[in-house]
């Protein structure tokens, strides 16, 4: 009795540990299986799903999908942030390029990729000292003279070219293109220089008499007012000088508006045929033709404009010559036109001929009493109409000169 007892408390006992060892293995295998789970969504946690897991897991899982929720936000944020550095450094008048620390190109905006000759789409990745093959960038790169900025001229283009350090492992290049304000501070100078040349000219004459009047008093009458004639001629010339060089900064103020008034074209012109007429004294043939509509403009500017044309129509045409002054309507709108018969233009001298005081042949605009700022004048006047100057000439069979306005100026109603 007592040995059957045992046999079956053994029994329980041998059937309990073999139960709980049976457990024990279920166990394990669970923990192992959430383990291999949990490993093949730590690989690829974008294409693995977790299992909802049980015991302890559900809290390991649940902050598990907490932190994947929080970095894919902050993934997505740094993505739009980056998004929109690119987006606000693409539309800056500035060049930027970043580089990291061995000068590898990791990305630059379309106005560096202008300036200094880069592609981003087949230059990424490659060390920008090799894309920019100059030795004075090149010397500036590798001996580290951040202090100053290198100032270097790539494709015809003047470059301010600047680095700076950016995180540990990147620098960014700023290139800022100085060609256009080079080129208006070299206008600014030449504008005070030839102005001032062109005013000594006068001034040296009437000095001159002046001095002439003031050690000879007695000077014979017929001298005398010899003198005073070129005297009044060069004070005309200054005066002229002066009133055109105020129109002209009138004109570039933006202080200073356009009339918008209505502008009686063929009244208008039949004043500048009669200046023409007073200016030619009869040594040219100058006809009109009027067939276009009438504009909203303003009536000064477009006298100005249309008046310089034909003044210098007159001035470079031989006597006997003829001008032909015209008014149509085209398809693109309302066209001004001179045409001459006189000593033309070269080619390569066209494209200069509004710039102040520039001048074809210096000594025949002496003769002729030109200012030197009458074509700068009209095409002021005309980008405040937003119109354009056409011009065509060949040198010693004459000119074309056409002012195209926007048909926006010439309403149905003005018309």
């Amino acid at each position: 009795m007592a040995a059957g007892i045992a046999g079956w408390a053994v029994w329980d006992f041998t059937r309990g540990l073999a139960i709980a060892f049976l457990i024990l293995l279920i166990l394990i295998f669970v923990q192992l299986r959430y383990m291999y789970h949990l490993s093949l969504w730590l690989d690829k946690p974008e294409e693995t799903k977790l299992k909802d897991g049980w015991g302890s897991w559900t809290d390991i899982f649940a902050k598990l999908y907490r932190l994947r929720r929080d970095d894919q936000k902050s993934r997505a944020e740094l993505a739009e942030w980056l998004s929109r550095f690119r987006e606000a450094m693409s539309q800056l008048p500035d060049g930027v390029v970043i580089m990291d620390d061995v000068l590898f190109l990791e990305w630059c905006n379309p106005v560096a990729e202008r300036q200094l000759g880069l592609s981003l789409k087949s230059d990424k990745g490659m060390r920008v000292t090799n894309l920019i093959r100059s030795p004075e960038f090149i010397d500036y790169i590798i001996l580290a003279h951040y202090e100053e900025p290198l100032s270097l001229t790539i494709n015809g283009r003047k470059l301010i070219i600047r680095l700076i350090p950016f995180e540990n492992r990147r620098q960014i290049l700023v290139t800022h293109d100085m060609t256009e304000f080079d080129r208006l501070d070299q206008m600014r100078r030449d504008f005070i220089a030839n102005a001032s040349h062109e005013l000594r000219t006068p001034l040296t004459v009437i000095n001159g008499f002046l001095e002439i009047a003031n050690s000879e008093p007695n000077l014979d009458e017929s001298s005398r007012q010899q003198h005073i004639k070129l005297m009044v001629e060069q004070g005309k010339r200054m005066q002229n000088l002066i009133e055109d060089m105020l129109v002209l900064t009138r004109l570039e103020s933006i202080d200073y508006p356009v009339r918008d008034e209505f502008v009686d074209i063929h009244h208008l012109l039949d004043e500048v045929l009669i200046e023409a007429q007073a200016l030619s004294s009869n040594r040219h043939k100058i006809s009109l033709v009027c067939d276009g509509p009438d504009i909203l403009g303003g009536t000064e500017e477009l006298r100005s404009a249309f008046s310089n044309l034909v003044s210098n129509a007159i001035r470079y045409t031989p006597d006997g010559g003829e001008i032909e002054i015209s008014w149509n309507k085209t398809n693109l709108g309302p066209a001004f036109s001179v045409k001459d018969n006189g000593i033309g233009i070269k080619q390569e001298n066209l494209a200069r001929l509004t710039e102040r005081f520039y001048r074809v042949d210096k000594g025949r605009s002496r003769e002729t009493q030109g200012t030197g700022l009458g074509l700068a004048i009209v095409k002021h006047v005309l980008m405040r109409h937003n119109a354009r100057l056409l011009i065509e000439s060949e040198l010693g069979k004459g000119s074309l000169f056409t002012i195209q306005f926007p048909e926006s100026l010439a309403p149905a109603k003005a018309a």
